[in-house]
């Protein structure tokens, strides 16, 4: 009696395994089912078809700039397809193993089914989110700039994690970073840093991430050990694209040149090579000091510039249409996130309310939940207005 009794549960927390697993394949093929709407393989597969065939021109690199747009174009699309392909073949072949686990009675299969859901379900996640990345510059590089704020060196050292945050999670990811410039603080940390993020989406991804974050803790600076509560602001810009037609007349530009600072002796710092270029009509200064040439440093500078314009004409024109709108505008984008390390540990999002204990891993580079749940936030935020 002891044994089938045993057996009897053993069933019925099989039956409810089974149950589990097509429910979760379920809502899995659902919200793959959406994602390929979206993203539209088909239509992919045709643009992949012309690239191939620009790409295979003879004379393909004697423009170099039209060059690395078809390859970087080509190699996107490729990407995309394959992402939504491979995760569509590994979730059938799921459910075949919770099939296949069904007709044999295997437990073991099915837990291998269940690991390989879990698996598909971050993932396909994280491509769900991708796909409410439809903004008129999302799927471009992401120009970053980290700027100390209130709160002195502690505010100047609380910068400098930051930028150590997002090169960390550019890293975790394996997109590539180029640092244009940095400015460091005279006892530590820095004034301010400038760096691109060249990944596919990284303006959309990392457009949430702009605003006003703020640090409470025990300042290390303090010989009294008194907590402090410091300020930094993110500004998250898209990479300006030969089709933005960004025109800036050499009579609207003033360039300075002077030489570069930073800790240690490097080369750079040993000629005028640094460049600061100040935009006339509108204020708007841009430095860039990273390059080993006077002229790289300009032509990279200038890149910037254009990208603050592009953004600045932008707003101006979201600013219109909300005043036609009578909406009294958005404002996510100012205090968006509190970093506490004492009395307690917690980083938490003032708008998503998406909140961890482990400020550890945020400081290393995991704030990828912190993103997800931004741009989910932002969609209901444009789908409400």
């Amino acid at each position: 009696m002891v044994t089938q009794g045993w057996d009897m549960r053993v069933n019925c927390m099989f039956v409810a395994t089974v149950d589990d697993l097509r429910a979760l394949f379920d809502d899995l093929d659902q919200t793959m089912g959406s994602i390929e709407a979206v993203i539209d393989v088909p239509t992919k597969l045709v643009a992949i078809e012309a690239l191939e065939k620009d790409a295979a021109q003879p004379d393909l690199w004697s423009d170099q700039e039209h060059a690395q747009e078809v390859t970087s174009k080509l190699s996107r699309l490729q990407a995309d397809v394959e992402k939504v392909t491979g995760l569509r073949q590994r979730l059938d072949d799921a459910n075949v193993l919770i099939e296949l686990g069904v007709e044999e009675g295997d437990d073991d299969t099915l837990g291998e089914a269940g690991l390989v859901l879990d698996a598909l379900a971050a993932e396909i996640q994280s491509l769900d989110v991708r796909t409410l990345l439809n903004g008129e510059y999302d799927d471009r590089d992401a120009l970053v700039t980290i700027r100390s704020e209130a709160g002195g060196v502690d505010a100047a050292d609380f910068a400098s994690m930051l930028m150590r945050m997002y090169l960390r999670w550019a890293e975790r990811h394996g997109y590539a970073v180029e640092v244009f410039d940095t400015s460091y603080a005279e006892e530590a940390g820095i004034k301010s840093a400038l760096f691109q993020v060249k990944a596919p989406f990284a303006y959309g991804t990392l457009s949430v991430e702009q605003g006003t974050h703020r640090l409470v803790r025990i300042s290390p600076f303090d010989n009294q050990g008194r907590r402090q509560t410091s300020f930094a602001g993110v500004e998250v810009l898209p990479v300006t694209q030969e089709a933005d037609h960004i025109d800036i007349p050499e009579a609207d530009i003033r360039v300075d040149v002077f030489r570069s600072s930073g800790p240690g002796g490097q080369s750079v710092n040993t000629t005028d090579s640094a460049v600061r270029i100040t935009h006339l009509p509108t204020g708007l200064v841009v430095s860039c000091q990273n390059e080993k040439s006077q002229l790289q440093n300009k032509i990279a500078a200038l890149k910037v510039l254009q990208s603050r314009l592009l953004e600045r004409a932008r707003a101006e024109r979201e600013a219109e249409m909300r005043q036609l709108k009578g909406d009294g505008g958005n404002s996510w984008g100012s205090q968006m996130r509190s970093y506490v390390l004492h009395p307690y540990q917690m980083v938490k999002d003032l708008r998503t309310e998406f909140e961890t204990g482990n400020t550890t891993a945020v400081f290393d580079g995991d704030i990828d939940g912190f993103i997800d749940a931004g741009i989910r936030w932002r969609r209901q935020q444009d789908s409400m207005a």
